[in-house]
This record gives C-alpha cells, sequence and structure tokens, in this order.
C-alpha cells in the first residue's frame, strides 16, 4: 500500500470558532475526543489486522530471534501535524502479539509538533526531547509523543511496520476529511463530505472508517449498500434511466435507495420521477450545479436527495455550497492521499 508523505513544511492548523450564528450546524462536527469510534468497527476487522501480520511475517523472523524477548517500552510519536485515527486497528496489532497499549492522546485529536504544547488541565498528550534509552536525543527531538507501547522487545518489533503502516495511512485521511469538513463548518453549510467506493483493496474498513473519525461520511461501503447506477449502467441498458431504476427496485424493494450518476439535468429529472431517492450530478461546474440543484429541487420537493461529485478538490468545494445541494463527495479522499508520519523508538529496557 503505496502512499506520499506530507511535506514536512505543511502543517495542520484546525480552524478557528465559527460566527455564532453557523454555531448550530457544527455542534455535531468534530467533537472527536467524546466518542468511541471503535464501536463502529465489525469483530472481523481483527482477522484482517491477522492477515496483515502474517503478510509481513510469512516464515521466520531473524530479527525477532536476535533481540530476543526482554522487556521494553516504546514510545509513538508523531513527526508531522493532522488528525490521529486508526488507534483500534493499532491495538489491535499489539494485543494480537501480546503488547500494551497506553494512548496520551484521544483518537480524533490533532497530534504533530504543532500541538506539543497544550492548555492545563488537557488530556492531549506530554511531549518529551530525548528517551531513556537512545543513542541520540535527535530522535525524540520535536516530536509529539502520544502513547506507549510494551512488551518483549521481539513483539514490539514484529508489529512496529505494521501498526505504523496503518495509522499513518488512517491518519492521512482523516486529516483531510477535516479540512474539508473545516470548510463545511466555517460556511455553515448543511451537508455532507463524504468518500467514493475507490478504497484499497483489503483495505476498506480502515479507510472508511478514517474518513468517520475525520468528520465525514463514508458513503456506500460496498456494492450490497445501496443500489447506484452509473453511467456505464445507463449505456449498458440503451439510457432508458425510468426502465432501471423500475427494475432496482423491483429487486432491492424498499429498504434498499437508489441513485442515479446524471450526466445532465434531464437525466436527472427522469431518475427522480422513476423514483431514485439520490441523484449524483456528475462533473458539474458548481453554478450549473447550483441552478440544476434548485429546479430538482423546486420539482421534486419531497425528500431528493442531491449529490454532486467529479473533480472536486479543497479549493471548489466551497463553491458548491448551497442549500439544495446535500452531499458532495470526493474520490481523493480514499484514493492518492497523503499520510501522517509517525515512528515508534524503543525508549525503555525494563527488567
Amino acid at each position: 500500500l503505496l502512499a506520499r508523505q506530507l511535506p514536512p513544511q505543511q502543517h495542520f492548523q484546525p480552524m478557528g470558532e465559527p460566527p455564532n450564528k453557523l454555531r448550530k450546524t457544527s455542534q455535531n462536527g468534530h467533537a472527536a475526543a467524546s466518542r468511541d469510534y471503535s464501536l463502529l468497527l465489525p469483530p472481523h476487522y481483527r482477522e484482517d489486522v491477522r492477515w496483515f501480520l502474517k503478510q509481513d511475517i510469512p516464515n521466520f523472523d531473524v530479527g525477532a530471534f536476535v533481540v530476543g524477548k526482554r522487556p521494553v517500552k516504546a514510545s509513538l510519536m508523531a513527526k508531522t501535524d493532522g488528525v490521529l485515527a486508526g488507534v483500534p486497528f493499532f491495538n489491535a496489532v499489539f494485543e494480537e502479539l501480546g503488547c500494551t497499549v497506553t494512548w496520551d492522546i484521544s483518537e480524533g485529536a490533532c497530534v504533530g509538533p504543532s500541538h506539543r504544547k497544550v492548555d492545563a488541565g488537557s488530556s492531549l498528550a506530554k511531549s518529551e526531547d530525548a528517551g531513556q534509552f537512545d543513542a541520540s536525543s535527535e530522535h525524540f527531538k520535536g516530536r509529539h509523543c502520544i502513547a506507549s507501547v510494551s512488551g518483549p522487545a521481539c513483539r514490539i518489533l514484529q508489529g512496529e511496520r505494521v501498526a505504523l503502516n496503518i495509522i499513518s495511512r488512517c491518519s492521512g485521511i482523516a486529516s483531510e476529511t477535516r479540512r474539508l469538513a473545516d470548510l463545511k463548518k466555517r460556511d455553515g453549510w448543511h451537508g455532507e463530505i463524504a468518500a467514493t467506493r475507490k478504497v484499497t483493496p483489503g483495505f476498506r474498513n480502515v479507510e472508511k472508517y478514517a474518513v468517520i473519525v475525520g468528520g465525514g461520511v463514508p458513503h456506500r461501503m460496498d456494492l450490497s449498500d445501496m443500489t447506484m447506477l452509473k453511467d456505464n449502467h445507463c449505456w449498458a441498458c440503451d439510457n432508458d434511466i425510468k426502465a432501471m431504476v423500475e427494475k432496482t427496485r423491483s429487486a432491492c424493494g424498499f429498504s434498499n435507495k437508489i441513485e442515479v450518476e446524471c450526466q445532465n439535468e434531464e437525466q436527472a429529472r427522469q431518475a427522480a420521477s422513476a423514483g431514485a431517492e439520490i441523484v449524483m450530478l456528475d462533473n458539474f461546474p458548481p453554478e450549473e450545479a447550483k441552478k440544476a440543484a434548485k429546479q430538482l429541487k423546486a420539482e421534486f420537493p419531497r425528500g431528493l436527495t442531491i449529490e454532486v461529485s467529479g473533480g472536486m478538490t479543497n479549493e471548489v468545494l466551497p463553491q458548491y455550497f448551497s442549500e439544495h445541494i446535500d452531499v458532495v463527495s470526493f474520490g481523493s479522499l480514499t484514493h492518492g492521499y497523503d499520510v501522517l508520519d509517525f515512528s515508534l523508538k524503543i525508549v525503555e529496557l525494563q527488567s
């Protein structure tokens, strides 16, 4: 699983408080510290973690043989700024190996060098400039120590890279989602920032989980979660949107929603008329999207949801904010994303 690291000079800074008139829409934003996101996960996420470990240790581990089972303590340090996400997966890696993780910070909080100093009474992590056992204090200088892992040296080193790979990617997604959610919060927009089904095979739960921690919504999790009829479905069915929606309803019944990806306003009108609950305006310029959304909401006032997607960036997102647009989706949230940089260093040899 490949991704790019955030440039060292790029700092994640949360936006200030919104004006009073906008706070109502942001109360359910990112009160992350009070939420236990791990409750979202299915029990089998631990099987995924075991599979990740099996991939990394398919047979002998000579390094484990060399260091032995001496008890040690290691510090997890955030080297770049962003939002912490992926705590349950990180914990599961080391629990599988018989180690204990102790956190100094809550999932969803900001981490990194810029967040080392906190107000008195805060639950955020302490920071350290040097470890008790290390050849060089440079390993710790300017880094945000946010957790510790205790256990046999061989086991900590076996879990190190798998755990860091997961948490760095998960935190990268959460950080980018938070930036987008902060734009929504700043402007008081009512809608949702959503991901798409453009996920890494085998890493779906991790990536979708990170979007939620960051303040977005995952969209559909898989092909069985809501029916989305895209452009290829339309072309394969001779562009007969009405027939497609009616056939879909005959199979999914009342319990699943139907969404149709539309290339123009007329297709959206046909989809809504046929009974689709959601229409996606695909690759519409901002003003055209807002104009079409307003017209469609006027024609179908009873519960039609309007999503816009295609080529979205941080810069153009605010141009789509409208009382008539309900969802803006970003494929980039779960593919081609930046990562946060973490490191895990042994700081103490225990008797």
